[in-house]
């Protein structure tokens, strides 16, 4: 029984998944991207049928599994456009850097200003990169995982809806600054929404992603904790 439950949730999700993605393709709006009407479809889908957790994730899981080669496939657009990531290489590492430490101040005055509890502002530490990076990253500095877990999801949900419209504000045309700026603010949920632009964006974006989780891992232990003594 667990297992056609599994399989129901599987193809529930794919169903809401493409469902979502033909609306985007027809009512081009940040608000209908599949990111955000996908989940939330599954969730009152979910809840409707009454299926837990438990029982989603056993047929979830083989989604889960797919990213792997997903992951590895961003290797093909990098080797394409790899004499032109050689040219900017030094620009796109400097502005990962600025956004990583940018991501680092504005968590913790949020959390000052706040007047949130230590343990709850290291958990906001490293929201800006990808889940299993943040987690890690929480977890040292002796924050909350399940906490930062949430606050990356919110980051990148937030990325997706406010990064398009401060490319149209601040009038960004290259293709290598729409793709830093979505892939270092928003990790993978970024990482999405430069992909829509075009293919050169998500390289960026993907590559960004990368540099600022390996930013966070060296950084974050050493000046988080600064930041919050000033």
């Amino acid at each position: 029984m667990s297992e056609f439950v599994g399989f129901i949730s599987v193809v529930l999700t794919i169903i809401f998944y493409y469902s979502s993605k033909a609306l985007y393709g027809r009512i081009r709006f940040v608000l209908f991207s599949p990111l955000l009407i996908a989940p939330a479809a599954l969730v009152i889908g979910l809840l409707t049928l009454h299926i837990s957790y438990s029982s989603y994730i056993i047929g979830g899981k083989w989604l889960s599994v797919l990213l792997q080669p997903a992951i590895v496939a961003f290797a093909l657009p990098l080797y394409k456009h790899y004499e032109l990531l050689k040219k900017y290489f030094p620009e796109i590492i400097l502005s990962v850097l600025v956004g990583t430490l940018s991501a680092f101040l504005s968590s913790a005055l949020l959390g000052l200003g706040a007047n949130f509890e230590p343990q709850i502002i290291l958990s906001l530490a490293p929201r800006s990169v990808t889940t299993p990076i943040a987690i890690d990253v929480s977890n040292n500095l002796g924050g909350i995982p399940s906490l930062t877990a949430v606050f990356v999801i919110f980051t990148g949900l937030m990325g997706l809806v406010i990064g398009p419209l401060v490319i149209r504000f601040l009038h960004l045309r290259s293709p290598i600054a729409k793709g830093v700026l979505l892939g270092t603010g928003a990790h993978g949920c970024g990482t999405s929404a430069a992909l829509s632009l075009g293919s050169l964006e998500g390289t960026i974006a993907s590559l960004a992603m990368i540099f600022a989780g390996l930013a966070t891992i060296i950084l974050a232990p050493v000046i988080f904790p600064l930041l919050l003594k000033l």
